[in-house]
Order: structure tokens, then C-alpha cells, then sequence
């Protein structure tokens, strides 16, 4: 579960945007032929593995990646190459947890050399580069990776049931709040995972429950409703102020659900506040929801300066950049979380509108056998996440409509999710790999990823009432306590 890798989704608040490029390196992108390329010229290939939203990064571009030195030694020894994690699934799978940005180094051959996580400050940079040129030999990070191995069985025994409550425990932070240290947020699982402990009247659980939420709502824009990504510095109150939409579906889902669980008004008005973002922010014209809104304006004016301002202050200056990118994966990211709210409003407006976008999905992400594509032209792919998130969504709209046509839809992207079935065990990420050589010659395996499939075909036999998808993966997960960001 996501709570034992407390952090990883901390790590997602340092990546660059191509609005704020500066004097920098000659970029590359992702391509089939990238290794190939290396393996002829022999430069090392350096991979900045960014988002489109976020702060650190944009530092990292304005000062790392502009630094003479720096772009000395990568136009004589190496190939850079810059990704949008964002766009391509299966890279971010695969290095998500040393992101962003991620900096991962390769050989020629695609055997990584090291991999290091958040912002690197050009002096560290330098010193990399020339250390990699004197000795191209793996470093202690490349031995770091999460590994998911099968299981014997899809059920834990007493002790590892204790083993994992155990975990949950010790990452509560009881004073403020929340699962983890530093970085404050509401952890998806651990928050699913005390709301259900809650609903059988576990005292502990409501406590923990109500005490985060109640601190997270710091982290909701009182201007422009929508939630800021995370808090630093182990405050409520220090937050980045990207708004993504991972995010922004997970905290209306919850928000509701508690809504539902105590009739608080002041979890009705955070679910208010989000849903209220999204419809005038993250929507397209077409009804699908885009991705994310930049933490900064700009160089000169970021988050913390913009964000205390007043709503004509904020438009007089400008917006924020939106990645208007239309993914399937956060489509039905938005459409569960607006089916929870609809659960509890009842308010027809809010089901047209997570209604128009599944359609619109359906429309223009659908594959011909129950699948989705990412987006409108995917490097890779098909990635399992789309079709698990639309899966989830259709489930949701049934729950919430009773129309059996969602039930129906959910079903096939069940057949479709048992495609990327891996033998060895669990799902893979992708149904093809990154690349042909080295570590990226087979899909990655995300943890986040085995979860969400077993939930999902969970329900699916709940809702059929019999055992007609029985492909939920049977794993455990082989972890190290998560890395913070850099």
C-alpha cells in the first residue's frame, strides 16, 4: 500500500515546464532508436525525467541546466534527454521514486549508472558528470529499486496483518496529523484505509481520520478552491502550490466520504471548494479535465508570492501554466471523485458533468477491445493506469446511477486490464517496454499499480456476484521505507 512508501508522491513536486526554458543543454526526446544511437556514438545518456506543474525544476532549469560547466560536459559526454512524466506512464513508473525531477544516467548499452532524486545544484551536477566520464561503474543507487515479487497467496496471514497495521501505526504523526514526517498531506490509502476502519466504529481511526482532514483543509487555495499538492517543513501551513489532479480527485473523493460518515459541514465545504476548481479551471471545452496548474508564474513571481494574492491581483499578473493535456488515467481520476460528491449533493449538475467526460473518454481514448489510450499520441503504451482508472470510474458512475451500461463498460476494461498480466507475477505497467537493451528491455512493475488492479476486479465480482474476474494480483512487495524528495 502507498503508506509504506510515505513519500513518493512528495517526491512528484520537483519537475521543470518548457515555459520556463532558459540557456540549457540540446534536448532529446524518448525515442525507439535512442540506445541505438548511444551504442554508436558511446556518449552516456542522462535522462531528466520531468512534470509539467511544478517548482523545483523550474529552478533546476533556470540554475543547474543553464550552468556553463554543466552544459559543457553534457555536450561532450553525454546525451541528454528531457520527458515529461506526465505524458509517458512507463517511465514514471518505472522512476517515480526518485522524482521529480528524476536524473537517471545510462550507459551506451541502457545499463543505469546512477539514479538520484529532486534538485541537483550545479556544483553536485558537475561533480557527477565527471565522476561518471573517470568511472562509468553502477553507484549504490542503482541498487535501490522496489522489487514485487508474486505471492502464494492473495490473503495475509495473522502476522503479516499485524506486521502491516504495525506500519500504519508507527507512520502516524500524531501531533499534527497525517501519515509520514516533513512533507504533510493526506496519504490516499492510509486516509481509505482509516475512513473503513472508522466506519466499524475503530475510535482510534476516527480520531486519526478527523485530525487530518481537519488540518488538510490548510492546504485547499481559499481564492480558487483546488488543493495544493503537499506541506513542507512538518506544517500544515508551508505548502508547494501545484494543483494536480491526482490530487485534487483524491481529496473531493475523500472529503465526500466523510461528508457522508459525519455530516461535518466543513467537509462538504472542502469538497465544494475542489469540485469548484475543477469545473472552472481544469475543464476543457470539449468536458474532459486537463492535468495540473503550475505551482509558479514565473521565475521572478512563484507560488508563495502569487497564491497570498487576491483574485483580481492573480488575474491582473496572469495564469499559471495548465497542462492541457486530456489523459484517460486522470479523466477517471476526476470522474470518481465527482461521482463521490454527486453521492453526496445529489446535485444533477455535478453527475452531467463527470457523465460528459467519461464520454468524451470513451469518444476519444477508447481502444477497440476495452482498453484506453493516455493520451491523443502516446509514445508508448497501451498503460495500464488509464484503463484501471476508467475501469474505477465506470464502476463509480454505476454505483451512483444505478445504469447497468456502466457496469457493462467496466466489465470489458476488466478483460483488457488481464492482458497485462506479467507471468512472473502481478501487472505490468505497460504492454511494451521503454526500450530493447538493458534494464528497460521489460515493462516496469509500479506497487501503486497491483493495488488499484485488485481493487478494482475486487468490486467487479462484487457488483457480477460471482468469481468471473479472478485476475487481481496475487503480490507482495519487496520495500525499502520511501525516499524523500531531493
Amino acid at each position: 500500500m502507498k503508506f509504506v512508501r510515505i513519500a513518493a508522491f512528495a517526491l512528484a513536486a520537483l519537475a521543470a515546464s518548457p515555459s520556463f526554458s532558459s540557456d540549457g543543454p540540446k534536448w532529446s526526446e524518448w525515442s525507439d532508436d535512442l540506445f541505438a544511437r548511444a551504442q554508436a556514438e558511446q556518449p552516456f545518456v542522462i535522462l531528466d525525467l520531468e512534470a509539467v506543474w511544478c517548482h523545483w525544476c523550474h529552478v533546476m532549469e533556470k540554475t543547474t541546466y543553464a550552468n556553463p560547466e554543466v552544459r559543457d560536459l553534457l555536450a561532450a559526454k553525454y546525451l541528454p534527454v528531457r520527458v515529461d512524466q506526465d505524458a509517458n506512464p512507463d517511465l514514471s513508473s518505472r522512476y517515480g521514486d526518485w522524482g521529480w525531477p528524476a536524473t537517471i544516467v545510462f550507459g551506451p548499452d541502457g545499463t543505469e549508472i546512477a539514479k538520484l532524486r529532486g534538485y541537483i545544484e550545479p556544483e553536485r551536477m558537475q561533480a557527477l558528470l565527471k565522476a561518471i566520464i573517470d568511472d562509468p561503474s553502477p553507484g549504490p543507487s542503482v541498487g535501490e529499486a522496489f522489487e514485487v515479487k508474486p505471492s502464494t497467496s492473495a490473503f495475509l496471514d495473522k502476522q503479516q496483518r499485524a506486521a502491516l497495521m504495525k506500519t500504519v501505526d508507527e507512520a502516524y504523526e500524531e501531533k499534527l496529523g497525517g501519515w509520514g514526517e516533513n512533507q504533510k498531506y493526506i496519504d490516499a490509502d492510509s486516509m481509505d484505509l482509516a475512513i473503513s476502519r472508522a466506519e466499524s466504529g475503530d475510535a482510534t481511526a476516527i480520531k486519526r481520520a478527523r485530525q487530518t482532514l481537519d488540518s488538510a483543509i490548510a492546504l485547499i487555495d481559499p481564492v480558487w478552491g483546488g488543493v495544493y499538492q503537499y506541506s513542507e517543513a512538518d506544517s500544515w501551513t508551508h505548502p508547494h502550490f501545484e494543483k494536480i489532479m491526482s490530487f485534487q480527485a483524491q481529496y473531493l473523493r475523500q472529503y465526500s466520504q466523510a461528508y457522508a460518515l459525519w455530516k461535518d459541514p466543513k467537509y462538504l465545504a472542502a469538497a465544494r471548494n475542489i469540485e469548484r476548481y475543477l469545473a472552472e479551471f481544469l475543464t476543457s471545452p470539449e468536458g474532459a479535465f486537463y492535468v495540473s496548474q503550475d505551482a509558479d508564474l514565473n521565475h521572478e513571481i512563484d507560488g508563495h508570492k502569487y497564491y497570498a494574492l487576491s483574485d483580481s491581483e492573480r488575474r491582473k499578473l496572469g495564469m499559471p501554466r495548465i497542462d492541457k493535456n486530456l489523459y484517460a488515467r486522470e479523466n477517471g481520476w476526476a470522474i470518481s471523485g465527482l461521482s463521490a460528491y454527486y453521492n453526496v449533493t445529489n446535485d444533477p449538475k455535478v453527475l452531467a458533468i463527470a457523465e460528459r467526460a467519461a464520454k468524451w473518454v470513451i469518444d476519444n481514448r477508447a481502444l477497440p477491445d476495452g482498453g484506453f489510450r493516455h493520451g491523443e499520441k502516446d509514445r508508448g503504451g497501451p498503460f495500464l493506469g488509464d484503463t484501471v482508472s476508467m475501469g474505477q470510474a465506470f464502476l463509480d458512475l454505476y454505483a451512483a446511477t444505478g445504469n447497468r451500461d456502466w457496469l457493462t463498460l467496466a466489465a470489458k476494461t476488466g478483460d483488457f486490464i488481464a492482458t497485462f498480466r506479467d507471468e512472473a507475477g502481478g501487472f505490468v505497467t505497460s504492454k511494451t517496454a521503454e526500450a530493447k537493451t538493458g534494464v528497460l528491455a521489460k515493462p516496469a512493475k509500479l506497487i501503486d499499480d497491483q493495488v488499484q488492479v485488485a481493487r478494482f476486479m475486487n468490486l467487479l465480482n462484487r457488483y457480477f456476484g460471482t468469481e468471473a474476474y479472478r485476475e487481481a494480483p496475487r503480490t507482495r512487495c519487496a520495500i525499502s521505507p520511501a525516499p524523500r524528495p531531493g
